[in-house]
């Protein structure tokens, strides 16, 4: 009876660990469904890293909010961290102040200028960090 138990109790701390093999469901609410999505901790630092299904610029770009990938407060804890340092940051939309396209628009002008002069191409825009239409 007690080696019953034991392999009961076993097959189910495996089907715990293991899950169900189902997917987890999708967010409803976010712009980026089916995949994470950066997630500001109590300090503001973005956890999880979001990818864009377009890598079309060889990764240097972050394409969702339209600025280098290296230095994008959306997306990077470290790069977050180093513009709250400095006191450049948008506390009502939590990302670098110098990236805020939402306060400033022409912030997105430089952006496409930066992106233009390194790919002679246009800037894609960016899918999350625009200004709202009046």
């Amino acid at each position: 009876m007690k080696t019953l138990c034991m392999s009961v109790a076993l097959l189910a701390g495996l089907f715990v660990a293991a899950g169900c093999g189902q997917k987890p469901a999708e967010s409803t609410g976010g712009d980026v469904k089916g995949k994470e999505v950066a997630k500001a901790d109590p300090k503001g630092t973005p956890a999880v890293k979001p990818k864009d299904e377009s890598d079309e610029d060889g990764g240097w770009w972050c394409r969702p909010h339209g600025v280098p990938e290296d230095d994008c407060s959306m997306c990077s804890a470290k790069a977050a961290k180093e513009f709250r340092a400095k006191g450049d940051w948008c506390d009502r939309h939590e990302r670098a102040k110098s990236q805020c396209f939402i306060c400033d628009p022409s912030l997105m002008e430089k952006a496409r200028a930066q992106y233009k002069a390194k790919t002679g191409e246009e800037m894609p825009l960016p899918k999350k960090n625009t200004p709202e239409k009046k």
